[in-house]
């Protein structure tokens, strides 16, 4: 190997990762660092960390005398070398003479730091070759108890820690877990509840010491309880090491029968674990267990950064830090609650405290939450972490933020500034909306943050990170890393000039000036204007490429414009009332030499546009309203396929315009292929088309409620056309095949208004909003094409459905390249590729409408759609193959709760998206689509919603669209929408039911067949008399696990 690669420097040998460690050191100095669990390591500590110990293997331990050496003993090279060289030592490898020296140190260092009036440095075993706290207290596990044994500890949402039982952890796999709580009133650690569980429990041990609780433990009564129960006790004081070494608080040494701790806390040493005792025959025990029972050779050279760590540790320094550390959380904390903020666990007295964000509350009730007030405040400079706090049900539903005052304290800060950085995070959670979104997964929290507040905090807070010390030089960089209103542009001209670029900068910008982007070309300029909460600026728009705008604006204009955009791609703040809005992204807005100053006259504002931000009411004409005339057809169409179906006996039916095979055997029989080996389905009457060129996404987000814009290429989703008043034109799937060209499949029935509906919408001669009537909707320049009309030649797709477990294996059993394979069997649901299969090219979509989780839509020419039908059959038929009709293709949808145009939404009743269960798919985020205010307001009204049900018997009479749901007494809450027979034999349905009445497990009474006409009345009712009665079934879950 070359000199060079061994002895060039970072910079020489690899410039990336020192440029990384540059920035990171920047960042370190340009935020202010609020995370308890995170300390600067002094720079004594980093350079014996990075010292030649490295690279050592030293499995094992030095010579146990060396426990009770003095560290001048420890450092007599002459006795410990010449001792070396005769007798060895106990470890593995040789050559660890050196490392022998430095684990010695670095052990006694420890025991001296913890000593305590009562308990000396000879007293202490100490273990410093744990990896870190997870392995530290798993060893101490390994060393006392089996698995099995019970352990007591503090609930992770109340404070503890994952090693201390949870049940994600390894320690609540193996061990029985008991917990203990704070006090619901006062959230204060209840000692004699403590005292009740270990005598209910028995553990073998308790543990004491938290990552989130902020009360020093009391450590003679935790001693005094396990004593009872003749447990352990596991002090874990990660948190608080530093706080002890320092003598700020009161120590566990002679209370614990073991302490462990982490070094890189308050201790503020490298990233490592101690683990005490006082107990000789535990210490051997620990021993073992670290090594060779939990792991393999330590890292010698965090022993020596360990032993520098320890040797600050005694120093009278080190002790005033830790106690600054405890006064500044202290005015850190106190300040925060007399700004009005809720302090989880009513205060501290250590070094890190908690706020509650609920106290944040926005205009529809929902709270803030500890993960969205944790973004911002990252955003604005201050870091710290969410966390749970008493009341909450989940760690991933945090409504907390934890913050801790040890590396501002390193830095220099007191309580005059603790008291500064209260007002700046009380200022900035204050500014926050808190709001809710609808997500498949159920309601979201969200949050905007006021824009001109978030900027002046970034500003103070900048200011105060430039106060406190520093101990490396660092770089001062800008965008993209860290950016503020008051930048100047690095030219000196009287004007500058930003370029914003990245995949979705048309949404972008479109949305964001009031200029009609759409109109230019590559090189072309036209006025623009941004409006900004602070000011609206004005300047021209130019289009440097397809992906590639410049905005240029006078020269004093340039922060509030750079950092606006820049603040809109971080998605956070807030540009106007309409809180759910927010602007695609993320896009890349950097300044830009521009060498020509082309302005441009004009007030840059589009007339016909639907929304930009800022959008102030213009005039114009009103459009007309879309119309649209049902016609029956003159005679029957047929699809591709219509022969394949009369050859196999099928019987067909009309349907939506077109002959269809209803079944081939019968309904259930094909339902049961489906469900177990595959179904074949002609789906080739459902209209396909195509749109296409640089505006695609932009016009598919106007006509369409989902984010469109958000598909990848190979990405596909479910959407619906909206009219202005929000009513359901049709329900689809839009597939996105390439970077300009989308594939748009429709209902068969709605086939020919869709077409109408987008072709009228792109050319701007319908209405699509009702308070502003003569705008045009986005995109008015793509291209459409009906993939179903022969003039689109060799482009036609018509699509065919293989369904069901054993449907890869059918499909690929045709045959194809090893890529097209690998690219097929790579399909996770709802993408697609395009690829030859069994010589034919086909678009290949891992989609369907049985709920089958393996299931593809196959996408062919007409002309190839016969011979692609026939050799799936050839090679699927093996495997349980079968051609499936119309029933089961809508038992199957019905059993897996899929909704149906003109059932379950659109149709008579004319329920809309979100009344039929599918209201997450309606991105209301997005700031203007077709139907979005509407849809807003009706939901705020909306009063029932579809459900999915199961009658409880067997051989009941089927339910039909329309029928009367009733409550367990007699009141009629609902109508079925769809039923079916399922896969169990049992009838299963939807219905459009009263909210109260939507939860799983309701009964619900349905009249099947339910006549027209009302029976006798009770008291004319005669012996022999008949009258319907309703038949019970349950409400079940929407989506079934098939």
């Amino acid at each position: 190997m070359s000199d060079r690669l061994v002895r060039g420097s970072l910079l020489e040998i690899d410039p990336d990762v020192y440029r990384l460690t540059q920035f990171e050191t920047e960042r370190q100095f340009r935020k202010l660092i609020l995370i308890p669990s995170e300390s600067s390591a002094p720079l004594a500590v980093r350079e014996s960390l990075s010292s030649v110990f490295q690279n050592l293997y030293a499995e094992g331990y030095p010579d146990e005398d060396t426990r009770w050496m003095t560290e001048k003993e420890i450092l007599d090279y002459p006795a410990r070398l010449s001792y070396y060289r005769r007798y060895a030592d106990p470890r593995y490898y040789k050559g660890v003479e050196y490392a022998d020296v430095v684990e010695s140190l670095a052990r006694r260092r420890c025991a001296e730091v913890f000593s305590t009036d009562k308990v000396s440095a000879d007293q202490l075993f100490v273990n410093i070759q744990a990896l870190s706290g997870a392995p530290a207290n798993n060893a101490v596990y390994h060393a006392l108890i089996e698995p099995g044994d019970t352990i007591l500890g503090m609930n992770l949402l109340h404070g503890g820690h994952l090693t201390h039982g949870s049940s994600v952890n390894r320690s609540g796999k193996l061990y029985k877990v008991a917990h203990y709580n704070v006090d619901p009133v006062t959230e204060l650690i209840d000692y004699n509840r403590i005292e009740e569980i270990a005598k209910e429990t028995n553990p073998k041990v308790i543990i004491c010491g938290y990552s989130s609780y902020p009360w020093i433990p009391d450590w003679a009564r935790f001693r005094a309880i396990a004593d009872s129960v003749g447990a352990y006790l596991l002090a874990d004081v990660s948190h608080i090491a530093g706080l002890i070494a320092g003598k700020a608080i009161p120590s566990p040494v002679g209370y614990a029968h073991v302490m462990t701790f982490t070094t890189h806390k308050t201790l503020c040493g490298p990233r490592g674990a101690c683990i005490l005792t006082t107990d000789s025959s535990l210490a051997k025990k620990i021993d073992k267990a670290v090594f060779p029972g939990e792991q393999g050779g330590p890292h010698v050279h965090v022993f020596a950064a360990l032993a520098t760590t320890f040797k600050i540790a005694a120093t009278p320094e080190f002790s005033e830090l830790q106690h600054q550390i405890i006064r500044n959380c202290v005015a850190l904390t106190n300040r925060l609650k007399e700004r009005g903020l809720r302090i989880s666990y009513g205060g501290t007295d250590s070094h890190l405290g908690n706020v509650d964000c609920k106290t944040i509350q926005g205009p529809d009730g929902t709270p803030l939450s500890g993960d969205i007030a944790a973004r911002i405040l990252d955003i604005a400079g201050i870091v710290l972490n969410r966390n749970t706090i008493p009341g909450d049900k989940s760690a991933t539903n945090a409504s907390g933020i934890r913050y801790g005052t040890p590396w501002m304290t390193q830095r220099g800060l007191t309580e005059t500034d603790m008291r500064t950085v209260g007002d700046l995070i009380a200022d900035i959670l204050f500014a926050i909306k808190p709001y809710t979104v609808e997500t498949r997964k159920g309601p979201a929290q969200r949050a905007k943050v006021d824009f001109a507040v978030l900027e002046d905090a970034k500003i103070k807070i900048r200011n105060l990170c430039e106060k406190a010390g520093v101990d490396l030089p660092y770089q001062h960089n800008g965008y993209p890393h860290f950016y503020y209103l008051d930048d100047q542009p690095a030219s000196t001209a009287s004007y500058a000039a930003l370029e914003l670029r990245g995949e979705r900068v048309l949404h972008f910008v479109n949305y964001c000036f009031s200029s009609d982007v759409e109109d230019m070309e590559i090189g072309q300029n036209q006025p623009a204007n941004l409006n900004t909460p602070i000011k609206t600026i004005k300047g021209y728009l130019k289009r440097s490429d397809k992906f590639i705008y410049r905005f240029i604006c006078s020269r004093e204009d340039f922060g509030i414009a750079a950092t606006f955009l820049r603040a809109l791609s971080d998605g956070y703040i807030s540009f106007d009332a309409d809180l759910p809005a927010r602007i695609p992204g993320p896009i890349i807005v950097t300044e830009i030499e521009e060498k020509s100053n082309d302005w441009v006259s004009g007030d840059g504002i589009a007339k016909f546009k639907p929304w930009f931000i800022g959008y102030s009411l213009q005039e114009g004409d009103a459009l007309p309203p879309f119309t649209w005339q049902e016609t029956e057809p003159l005679e029957l169409n047929r699809t591709p396929l219509y022969e394949e179906h009369k050859k196999l006996g099928a019987k067909i039916i009309p349907f939506a315009g077109w002959e269809m095979p209803v079944w081939y055997t019968s309904v259930i029989e094909e339902h049961l292929a489906c469900r177990n080996a595959a179904g074949l389905f002609d789906v080739a009457h459902m209209g396909v088309f195509q749109v296409e060129g640089q505006e695609a996404a932009l016009f598919l987000d106007s006509v369409c409620a989902n984010d469109i814009g958000a598909l990848a290429v190979g990405e596909s989703c479910y959407t619906h056309f909206l009219d202005p008043e929000a009513n359901v034109i049709d329900d689809t799937l839009v597939y996105r095949r390439d970077e300009e060209k989308y594939l748009v499949v429709v209902n068969a029935s709605n086939d020919a208004k869709d077409w109408a509906w987008l072709n009228a919408v792109r050319t701007g001669k319908v209405l699509v909003d009702e308070i502003h009537p003569w705008i045009k909707a986005f995109g008015r320049r793509v291209n459409l094409r009906n993939l179903r009309d022969p003039k689109e030649g060799k482009d036609c797709r018509v699509d065919i459905a293989l369904q069901g477990p054993k449907s890869r294996d059918i499909l690929l059993a045709l045959g194809c390249d090893p890529m097209t394979t690998k690219r097929v069997e790579a399909l996770k649901r709802t993408e697609l590729c395009e690829g030859v299969i069994g010589g034919f090219d086909l678009v290949i979509s891992r989609t369907g409408y049985t709920g089958e989780k393996m299931a593809f839509e196959l996408f062919v020419h007409p002309d190839q759609a016969a011979a692609l039908w026939q050799e799936l059959l050839k090679f699927g038929e093996p495997l349980g193959l079968k051609p499936c009709g119309l029933g089961a293709r809508d038992s199957l949808r019905t059993e897996a709760g899929l909704p149906l145009y003109g059932h379950e939404m659109g149709g008579e009743r004319n329920l809309g998206v979100a009344e039929a269960g599918f209201g997450s798919y309606v991105k209301t985020y997005k700031p203007w689509f077709i139907g979005r205010d509407s849809f807003i307001k009706k939901e705020l009204t909306r009063g029932g919603v579809v459900v999915r049900f199961r009658f409880l018997e067997k051989g009941v009479r089927l339910a039909h669209n329309g029928d009367p749901v009733l409550d367990s007494k007699g009141k009629v809450i609902g109508f079925v929408t769809s039923c079916a027979v399922d896969k169990d034999g049992l009838l299963t349905g939807q219905a459009f039911v009263d909210l109260k009445y939507a939860e799983e497990g309701t009964p619900l009474f349905i009249f099947q067949g339910a006549p027209k006409q009302s029976s006798k009345a009770p008291a004319e009712l005669h012996p022999g008399d008949r009258i319907p009665l309703p038949t019970q079934a349950v409400i079940v879950s929407r989506f079934p696990k098939l």
